[in-house]
């Protein structure tokens, strides 16, 4: 087996896209504390900055043959992890708003149970990530939630296997449940 501790980014790059675990565990110990330290400066949230470099590779690996990582790694990587940073600020914004507006709606006397708060509240978040999803997943996640559609159904509509439709919408619920977990921890204390 080759060492890969002695292959440049771009042959990296180039065997990640083939799907090679071993380049991206490569790549994971080569950038992961990098990252990490790039993200915590900007979040100032050592699990803030955990999280979203743990995001960025789980992107990477599982988007590893779609990704065009041009011809600088570090750079992608780095960039990457400031577009997450900046996502994650427009989250706690959206968040915060949610949290105003639901004061707001307290503070008018109007009252709805905890549950439905709760309910409401885990929507909202819900929706916001799904219109996030990439155009084919979130097409392919819609049909199956939303207009419940078969896998087959959706198949034969959007002219792509069944094969194709499962692992799409097993990807989105997969970024779908990274995403909501702090906010369902939250919302149970």
């Amino acid at each position: 087996m080759p060492d890969y501790r002695h292959f440049s980014n771009a042959e990296l790059t180039d065997l990640l896209k083939s799907n090679d675990h071993a380049a991206f565990t490569e790549i994971y110990k080569r950038y992961f504390g990098l990252l990490y330290q790039h993200a915590l400066k900007m979040t100032r949230d050592e699990d803030e900055a955990e999280d979203i470099v743990h995001e960025l590779f789980v992107t990477l690996w599982t988007k590893s043959g779609e990704l065009s990582f041009a011809p600088n790694l570090p750079a992608y990587l780095y960039r990457a992890v400031k577009n997450k940073v900046i996502n994650t600020f427009q989250h706690q914004k959206t968040r915060q708003a949610h949290i105003e507006s639901l004061q707001a709606h307290i503070n008018t006397g109007t009252w709805e149970t905890q549950e439905t708060i709760n309910a409401n509240l885990l929507a909202a978040e819900i929706e916001s990530h799904v219109a996030e999803l990439p155009k084919k997943m979130r097409e392919v996640f819609l049909l199956s939630r939303k207009s419940n559609l078969s896998h087959k159904e959706i198949a034969e509509t959007l002219g792509i296997s069944d094969k194709t439709v499962k692992k799409q919408i097993n990807n989105a619920i997969h970024q779908l449940r990274l995403k909501i977990n702090t906010l369902l921890f939250s919302i149970l204390i």
